[in-house]
């Protein structure tokens, strides 16, 4: 075989694991790990099983990379708009943070909990999607991706309970009285202004930008969300 040839065959290889990563997705979508098989999974994407083992190796295999799919695009949603002013790419970071979750529920729920188990990899999954959002806020308050210590592990703090409020959230989504998108994300900026502003009394290197009241002279502002992007 050639190298033009070689590069066709590693095209269509591609394109036929994104196609599997794709009916992956919804499949698991509304289905929980342990109740689709891989003889359910192979006929709901008409293909043999195993053309799945050739390029995942494994159902947990398939599954993680269906996960890894997702995390991409909650990353990318979140850390879009790279051409606004920090500031306002925080909130719309968090914006990005919340459409994905509301929706894409399971798959979100599969990302914060560790890829669907305690594992290695699972929990390496969850790990790389919070470093990344918590540099990507950092980057929006502070012009930087690396922190002090303490400075990152209070973002940290405030991003676990992002998770958890989220989690909280999407599970009750339709319910009466429940917030929208919009009444969310601005109560998760205001929570973060706070920890910007305990940040400052810490490590003085790091201020907190100013709010909407303060002198526009300075970074600009973390007032709450007030529409979508």
């Amino acid at each position: 075989m050639n190298n033009s040839q070689q590069r066709g065959a590693t095209g269509r290889s591609q394109v036929r694991k994104a196609e599997l990563i794709a009916t992956g997705r919804k499949l698991f979508a509304d289905t929980s790990y342990d109740a689709l098989s891989m003889d359910d999974i192979a006929k709901q994407a008409g293909v043999a099983k195993g053309l799945i083992y050739y390029y995942f190796t494994s159902k947990r295999g398939y599954y993680l990379a269906i996960v890894e799919d997702s995390l991409a695009e909650l990353v990318a949603r979140a850390g879009g708009d790279t051409d606004l002013p920090g500031v306002e790419r925080v909130r719309r970071t968090i914006d990005g943070y919340l459409h994905y979750a509301e929706h894409h529920p399971a798959a979100y729920r599969t990302i914060v909990t560790g890829g669907g188990g305690s594992d290695a990899e699972g929990l390496a999954i969850r790990d790389s999607v919070r470093e990344e959002l918590v540099a990507t806020i950092a980057e929006g308050a502070y012009g930087r991706r690396t922190l002090p210590p303490i400075a990152r592990l209070a973002l940290v703090g405030w991003l676990s309970a992002v998770e958890g409020t989220t989690l909280d959230w999407t599970g009750a989504l339709g319910a009466p009285d429940q917030p929208d998108r919009t009444a969310l994300g601005a109560l998760l900026v205001r929570q973060l202004r706070a920890t910007l502003t305990v940040i400052e009394e810490f490590v003085p290197e790091c201020p907190a930008p100013p709010t909407a009241e303060e002198p526009s002279d300075r970074r600009g502002d973390l007032a709450p969300v007030t529409g979508s992007p």
